[in-house]
């Protein structure tokens, strides 16, 4: 993403005149995204004065043309996807969608017509009916990994892709944000340079604030917010009328034939809500950096009755950015792997302060945590000593209203399972621990309790 804002910064320095509107139009122009809808909902890219003059060099007219252009390759390699700050990754080309919708509200004076239809509505739809012969969880993702963190080119996705990739979702969520803050911003507010909109919302630095009482919206938080302002709408109801408005435009007729389209759509936005909204983003291993499990994996079986909350001890400061949880949870497995002598780093997963979960042993795995309990629970671990203090309120929410009921309705954890708090200062009252008497007062979570069994 620090590139593409780059590339856009030099188009502006170059053509100071130019609008952030006009800028994002010239933009859809070079991708070629003319299909249909976004006609009907934005126009032709080249309706402003002097848009259909050359305003991009040839560098940077093969840039933008590589970074907006979305697709999926024979080998399963996503293009016209970026790597964000928080470790996360975004597809273009919806995000610029929302962005215009967002400008052309604000410029025009009107309602953001076309907001969730061209960020998010008609992939998920069209995702949704191509797969409804396939399980609702195989109708979205996947997820994949870079083949370099410092200097990312080839992003390879971890199964077979939908048409509504998480990069595309996330796409999708950032451009509703970006541009219905853009369509609601005051009579009096002129929208900033197109750069300043993307740095604002991808470049934020926490430097040691709760990530809960920033209220910028920022992409760590675009799960929320997104929920925020989408979850309102009936949002089956607008897919489907998306999907028939590609019928009607693209004279897509196996649409309109389908008999399936609304079973399809109800499932696939349950799915949805599931996946996006209420399960936390988790940042998967090879994102982070670990190094290969040594040996073979141990399944659990699922479901599981209990979960076990740690906080690391060591590392002993909470991390605020992908780059700092990253080093710790390579940092974390190389003292499992190499100091204790274990297959792999032993929590299930970990909760850092940048609003993000690290993936550890995940879902399926056996872990190395809760000594004699290992395969009846998750081990979550918070980085950070909590001895004296908690957790960020934001943060202990990512586990308490988030990995939980992602556990539950996941099918992984059992709904009345029993939650514990585990102490690794194991010479430590447990009752004089922080962490420990907040997880006392998780009562809605059913029975609640102490482990003090070391690892």
């Amino acid at each position: 993403m620090d590139s593409f804002i780059s590339a856009v910064e030099q188009a502006e320095d170059s053509n100071p005149d130019l609008s952030p509107l006009a800028l994002v139009r010239r933009l859809r122009r070079t991708a070629g995204h003319e299909d249909p809808l976004t006609l009907h909902f934005l126009g032709a890219s080249n309706n402003i004065s002097h848009t259909h003059t050359s305003v991009f060099n040839t560098t940077l007219f093969g840039f933008f043309d590589k970074a907006i252009h979305h697709f999926v390759t024979d080998r399963g390699e996503e293009r016209g996807v970026v790597l964000t700050q928080d470790g996360t990754t975004v597809a273009i080309a919806p995000m610029l969608l929302g962005i215009e919708v967002g400008l052309k509200a604000k410029l025009e004076g009107t309602p953001p017509l076309g907001m969730f239809p061209l960020t998010l509505a008609k992939n998920l739809g069209l995702s949704f009916l191509s797969l409804q012969d396939f399980p609702p969880a195989q109708r979205l993702g996947p997820d994949g990994c870079w083949d370099n963190l410092t200097n990312p080119r080839v992003f390879k996705l971890s199964r077979v892709p939908t048409l509504a990739t998480d990069a595309l979702v996330n796409g999708g969520m950032d451009g509703s944000i970006l541009g219905m803050d853009l369509a609601t911003l005051a009579p009096s507010e002129q929208p900033g340079k197109l750069s300043e909109v993307l740095k604002g919302y991808y470049s934020h630095v926490l430097e040691g604030q709760d990530l809960g009482v920033v209220s910028s919206h920022i992409s760590p938080k675009r799960r929320e917010i997104s929920q925020a302002l989408l979850g309102t709408l009936d949002t089956q109801r607008q897919v489907m009328e998306t999907l028939y408005l590609v019928w009607r435009l693209e004279d897509t007729q196996w649409i309109a034939k389908d008999t399936g389209v609304e079973k399809a759509v109800r499932d696939g936005m349950l799915e949805f809500v599931h996946r996006y909204w209420d399960c936390p983003p988790i940042i998967p291993r090879c994102q982070w950096g670990a190094a290969p499990y040594r040996g073979s994996p141990f399944p659990l079986a699922l479901p599981l009755p209990f979960l076990y909350i740690h906080h690391t001890y060591e590392p002993d400061r909470p991390c605020h950015s992908f780059r700092q949880c990253s080093r710790s949870m390579r940092a974390m497995q190389r003292f499992h792997q190499e100091d204790r002598g274990w297959a792999d780093i032993g929590y299930s997963f970990v909760v850092g302060s940048d609003g993000y979960i690290y993936e550890g042993r995940g879902w399926h795995h056996l872990g190395t945590h809760t000594r004699g309990q290992n395969p009846y629970g998750y081990g979550v671990a918070f980085i950070g000593n909590y001895s004296s203090s908690l957790p960020s309120r934001h943060t202990l929410d990512l586990v308490r209203q988030h990995l939980a009921k992602c556990a539950v309705d996941g099918g992984r954890l059992q709904a009345n399972f029993t939650l514990h708090g585990h102490r690794q200062l194991v010479d430590t009252s447990c009752p004089g621990d922080a962490l420990y008497s907040e997880i006392r007062g998780w009562e809605h979570f059913g029975e609640t309790s102490s482990s003090r069994k070391d690892q």
